[in-house]
């Protein structure tokens, strides 16, 4: 059953993309230092944001001291 997210995302109407992880977000994964954020799911989000170039919406202070561009 599809929910309305996913209708939203199959139109393109959300604004929403799903990323892939693909080899450019597993190399920015590297540059997210795991000592300041150390679990791997925030990890793989603050590679994705940097790697696509875009800002991250997130109060998380881990990912925020990640150096990761941030709105909030």
């Amino acid at each position: 059953m599809k929910t309305q997210l996913d209708n939203a995302l199959e139109t393109g109407s959300s604004g929403l993309i799903l990323a892939d992880l693909t080899s450019g977000v597993a190399d920015a994964l590297a540059t997210i230092p795991r000592n300041i954020v150390p679990d791997m799911p925030d990890r793989i989000i603050a590679a994705t944001a940097k790697h696509l170039d875009l800002p991250l919406i997130s109060k998380d202070k881990k990912i925020i001291s990640s150096g990761i561009n941030i709105i909030w």
